[in-house]
């Protein structure tokens, strides 16, 4: 990928704003990367994000919307405003979240969410100033009119939006799949999470631990370097080393558990490693637990007033994240904007690493022992105030701040000008109750939370909420919760085991402080609009503005799913994490409504992106599909043939000449098996054998045509339908013995027919004395075609070949060529044809005796092609092909048995209204005018040769070739009462031009009384 910025590599850039000591990274293994072709450096434990942070890289990329800069805006997999792609080439990563991305040696990052990456960007300027004329859905109402530019408009619209860039090589990754089984599955690793965990894990249940990130501990392990910090990271090492002491705990870090499905299977996604490590690069988790402990924990609610999208408006945990765990201070000169009091935390912590911070409460009178402790600390408080506006457009330089009226809906006239690099907002937390909603329990909103948490349980699932997610936030709940919910679901998952011992590390003290209740206002309202008034973001990735949800609203579209498809409110990649509260806050202010009554959008499967690459895990290429070949493939790979794939199996196409076109060389070899003796692989073809005391009468239910009365060794062909009379497959029924019959299905049909064989039987007939087996791998086939077949086959056979002995549609055994072998007369080709069936191990000999024998005989060996040429020729047809989802025996011809008392699969349904219609599509031949013109498969058909759209099709075109038997094109279709139109001129319309006038005929075009296959 071309990198945005200068593609010639800069000297590295200093790590500006990191602290000189302190912070979870390893300053003795600085790691080198790139970002948009400049060079810069980081250190070991680094998230990209962080050391794009440390470095004083602000600028990650623009909206998709407007073009307006956006930088980092969280710590997590939250993250709203900051995408990247990593890598270029097989190693292309796009729409990849910098705060979830270990920093490597070598890392190649670039921006993405514009064309302009962070360079000047003079399209996005423009939107922004005009985004007026481009509320939700104005390409909708703008660019419909007239219909034939939409494609124009379309790729306009591509071109302007944002967009990640796509892998254009095979990705060059390998992931695995693991399937898992457990007692007690716990996500999450914070304290709720750790405690479950150790709870359930000594009470003697097989515990399985899930956290998304590379460290336990949840928030503890962004507390300070405190004597209070320390005590919480050593609680967090005690726990974790006891867990790891327990043999049947398995904890999972950097996993992500992203869907819920009934029966408590969970979907999860475990990040293995990255370029330094070996692969696999994912894994892909399927678990099933007999419980779910959910301590899924909060994130953190941005605050929505104008301009908050700008380059270092971020969440004050984020910042206080950044600032202890990676020792990176985002700015000097800090605004802590806030309605609670925890972020008065991130601004003691900043301040005392140094920077001048101002907190900003739009609470009238905070009292809280946070709010005491930042006065002391000589940090400037102003309640009952409010951002109102953010100055600088690359980068925040400063911001304006308004008293806020006593009911939150206006603000002062007189503004104040501060200056500061960074914005620290926190609006409240918001419980991850996606995964507890996935499950099937229903939320409830809490008025003194701000947010919906788990209500009443689900019922498929068994699921236990604790801790954050549960709307517990401070420490000794969250511990206390997940020791109970620990407990509770190791006792319910194995009975018999312990009730488990108290947690024997206490939680440190000193991490819960008294706190206020929070003040939650749906957005800060602006000042008095100016000429440009600020826009309020609520969803940073959709670009969905306050101004946005209200004119939702106002069109009618106030139901909170309408509302986040007029507007993609919360479909971005973060599904609605930082965004879906805010926008249903401003929703129930615009309808004067509570948010609890306006319910809320459905969590589904998945919570976050999830690569195609782990979804398909290690079932790529032969291992998705496992490629067949017949016991004859070697002789066709060296003999020339041209493949391609039926099914699962790999065919011969054809077997082309020196020089020689695929199409001159399926029509040689079509000639050839009219004229003399062709030879086709057909060990493809579907073996199902029926054995039983039942089978007849079995077979008698599932087939159309009875198979009463079929003496051994006779052959009959039939249909099978599904309940609804449509054609299911077709092949012949052969009796080898009174209860034993071998049934043929085309190539790619025996295991679905299997299937359908199965299911009667164990479902509606388990009466019946029957068993199936599949036996097609198990013969070979070499079938022999044409007027010159018996000739051949008499040299090498012990079997009585005069036609009076050996009719059309009946079996022999004997041996051929030495080998003990079935042969068949069945005239797929419609001309006089053997079926050699030998075992599979003996086909390739049978194939070569055949070559050798043939050569006095002008033996050619045919393909795919030539046979499908031959059978349409005769009008025979391929399910799937000349079939589609309604045709029936009648549609295609073949009488059914009305007045019979013989019940068969789908017999009732033939007789409906509708399928007894004259205007049904029929199976019909078609000719074309000109002789030479091949007409495509799904050519569709009209009355009219210059019609004016739209335009009623009679039908399509399902088969069409170039016929040597009959000297001119050729081709089936399904016409709309087709067989009362015979003789009738309608007009094909092709891709490459028409209109073509063609003819309807009978779908029979060669030897239409059938003497050639009973010959």
């Amino acid at each position: 990928m071309t990198p945005i910025l200068d593609a010639c590599p800069v000297r590295r850039a200093a790590q500006t704003n990191r602290l000189a000591g302190g912070g979870g990274i390893d300053r003795s293994r600085p790691l080198d990367f790139r970002f948009d072709g400049r060079d810069y450096q980081g250190y070991a434990g680094d998230t990209l994000a962080s050391a794009l942070l440390a470095n004083g890289v602000r600028l990650l990329g623009r909206s998709y919307k407007y073009g307006r800069p956006r930088g980092i805006v969280s710590a997590g997999p939250e993250e709203p405003g900051a995408l990247v792609t990593l890598g270029s080439g097989a190693a292309l990563e796009p729409n990849i979240r910098p705060t979830m991305v270990p920093l490597r040696q070598g890392l190649e990052a670039f921006a993405q969410l514009s064309p302009a990456g962070t360079g000047p960007d003079p399209l996005g300027w423009i939107a922004d100033r005009f985004s007026r004329f481009l509320p939700p859905g104005f390409y909708y109402k703008t660019f419909s009119w007239p219909r034939r530019l939409w494609p124009l408009y379309e790729r306009m619209l591509r071109k302007a939006a944002s967009s990640a860039p796509v892998p254009e090589q095979r990705d060059a990754n390998r992931y695995e799949h693991r399937y898992m089984h457990c007692d007690v599955l716990v996500v999450g690793g914070g304290p709720a999470g750790l405690a479950a965990a150790l709870a359930a894990g000594r009470a003697g249940a097989s515990v399985v631990l899930a956290d998304e990130n590379a460290e336990l501990g949840g928030a503890l392990i962004d507390e300070p370097d405190t004597p209070a910090g320390r005590a919480a990271r050593a609680w967090v090492a005690a726990m974790v080393g006891e867990l790891d002491s327990l043999p049947e705990v398995e904890t999972l870090k950097r996993t992500s558990v992203v869907a819920f499905h009934d029966h408590n299977y969970l979907i999860a996604v475990e990040e293995r490693g990255d370029s330094m490590v070996p692969p696999p690069a994912q894994r892909l988790l399927k678990i099933r637990a007999r419980e779910v402990v959910l301590a899924t924990g909060a994130v953190e609610r941005p605050l929505v007033f104008p301009d908050n999208d700008r380059p270092g408006v971020m969440l004050a945990g984020a910042v206080r994240t950044y600032l202890n765990r990676y020792a990176v201070m985002p700015g000097q000169t800090m605004v802590v904007f806030t309605n609670n009091d925890t972020a008065y935390r991130t601004a003691l912590e900043a301040a005392g690493a140094g920077a001048r911070v101002t907190v900003v409460d739009i609470r009238p009178q905070p009292r809280g022992a946070l709010v005491r402790r930042a006065r002391a600390a000589g940090i400037g408080v102003l309640p009952g105030h409010a951002v109102t506006a953010v100055r600088g457009r690359r980068a925040v330089r400063g911001v304006e701040i308004r008293a806020l009226a006593d009911d939150g809906r206006g603000v002062g006239a007189a503004a104040m000008e501060l200056p500061c690099s960074v914005v620290a907002m926190s609006g409240g937390w918001i419980p991850s109750v996606q995964l507890f909603s996935q499950s099937g329990g229903r939320l409830r909103f809490r008025p003194d939370v701000g947010a919906h948490v788990p209500g009443e349980p689900p019922t498929l699932n068994r699921s236990r909420p604790a801790g954050a997610c549960n709307g517990s936030f401070t420490l000794s709940a969250c511990v206390a919760e997940g020791l109970a919910a620990g407990q509770a679901a190791a006792g319910q998952a194995e009975a018999g085991v312990g009730s488990g011992a108290e947690i024997p590390h206490p939680p440190p003290p000193g991490t819960d402080d008294e706190e206020e209740p929070a003040l939650f206002l749906p957005h800060v309202p602006g000042p008095l609009p100016g000429p440009l008034p600020g826009k309020s973001f609520v969803d940073l990735q959709s670009d969905v503005t306050v101004a946005d949800i209200v004119l939702a609203e106002r069109e009618g579209y106030g139901a909170v799913e309408h509302l986040k498809r007029y507007t993609a409110l919360g479909m971005g990649a973060d599904q609605g994490r930082t965004s879906a509260l805010n926008g249903l806050a401003v929703l129930a202010g615009q309808r004067g409504v509570g948010i609890g009554a306006l319910g809320h959008t459905t969590f589904r499967p998945n919570l976050k992106p999830v690569r195609f690459g782990a979804i398909a895990g290690p079932h790529l290429g032969p291992s998705f599909t496992p490629q067949r070949r017949t016991p004859m493939h070697p002789w066709h790979e060296a003999n020339g043939a041209v493949f391609e794939d039926t099914g699962t199996w790999i065919r011969p196409f054809c077997f082309p000449n020196p020089g020689e076109t695929a199409e001159q060389a399926v029509r040689r070899e079509a000639r050839a098996a009219r004229t003399g003796v062709g030879l086709l692989d057909a060990s493809t073809l579907g073996k199902i054998e029926v054995q039983g005391p039942d089978a007849e009468e079995f077979l008698d239910r599932m087939y159309v045509t009875t198979r009463r009365g079929l003496a051994v060794g006779r052959c009959r062909y039939g249909m099978m339908l599904n309940e609804n009379g449509v054609v299911f497959d077709d092949g012949v029924t052969t009796r080898l013995a009174p209860d034993h019959f071998l049934l043929s299905t085309n190539s790619s049909g025996a295991a679905r027919v299997l299937r359908w064989l199965e299911e009667w039987l164990q479902t509606e007939w388990p009466d019946l004395d029957v068993f199936c087996t599949c036996v097609t791998e198990q013969w070979a086939n070499a079938t022999l075609v044409g007027p010159l077949a018996r000739d051949l086959l008499r040299q090498v056979t012990d079997i009585d070949l005069d036609p009076a002995r050996f009719p059309f549609m009946s079996m022999r055994q004997g041996t051929v060529a030495g080998l003990p072998a079935r042969v068949f007369r069945i005239a797929y080709s419609g001309d006089l044809s053997f079926e050699i069936n030998v075992p599979a191990r003996h086909g390739l000999a049978l194939w070569e005796s055949l070559v050798r024998a043939g050569e006095t005989f002008g033996l050619t060996p045919y393909g795919t092609e030539a046979m499908h040429l031959l059978r349409a020729e005769k009008g025979f047809i391929v399910v799937g092909q000349d079939t589609d989802g309604t045709v029936t025996p009648v549609d295609l011809g073949q009488g059914v048995p009305a007045a019979t008392a013989r019940d068969f699969v789908g017999k009732r349904s033939l007789f409906r209204a509708d399928m007894l219609r004259d205007d049904r599509k029929q199976l019909v031949g078609l000719l074309t005018a000109d002789p030479s013109l091949v007409l495509p498969v799904g050519t569709h058909l009209t009355d009219t040769p210059r019609p004016v759209p739209p335009v009623p099709t009679l039908g399509f075109v399902t088969t069409g070739h170039f016929s040597p038997a009959v000297g001119r094109s050729i081709a089936l279709a399904l016409v709309a009462g087709g067989r009362g139109r015979l003789g009738e001129t309608v007009t094909a319309y092709r891709r490459d031009g028409g209109p073509h006038p063609v003819t309807i005929v009978p779908p029979c075009f060669y030897d239409p009384d059938g003497e050639r296959r009973h010959a």
